[in-house]
């Protein structure tokens, strides 16, 4: 499955479990989760079965509420129903991944 032409097949917002929804921007390859006034995201690159996460923000505001960890594993979700693996570009991804085992298989060797 070629990831850049199945963006549309897939679902375009992702659930957490604190029912704020992720919601999945694939025109601009980015994960964005508002509360509020403030947007966190996470912004991404896809090149053949790779998904290389570059970079996760989250506003002052909303810090300290599982929101990365929230973008993170909407990321991984995405990545495991795309059948990619993940290049954890951004240094919070690779440290997720470290303390999330259950997305380890994910991670390109």
């Amino acid at each position: 499955m070629n990831p850049i032409q199945n963006f549309h097949s897939l679902d375009n917002m992702i659930q957490n479990s604190t029912s704020t929804p992720v919601h999945h921007l694939p025109k601009q390859l980015r994960f964005e989760l508002q509360l509020a006034e403030a947007t966190a995201y996470l912004d991404y690159t896809l090149a053949e079965q790779h998904m290389t996460i570059h970079h996760t923000f989250v506003p002052a505001e909303l810090r300290g509420q599982s929101i990365a960890g929230q973008l993170a594993q909407a990321a991984f979700d995405y990545a495991r129903k795309s059948e990619l693996k993940v290049i954890p570009a951004c240094s919070y991804i690779g440290v997720y991944a470290q303390r999330h085992p259950s997305v380890a298989d994910l991670l390109a060797k």
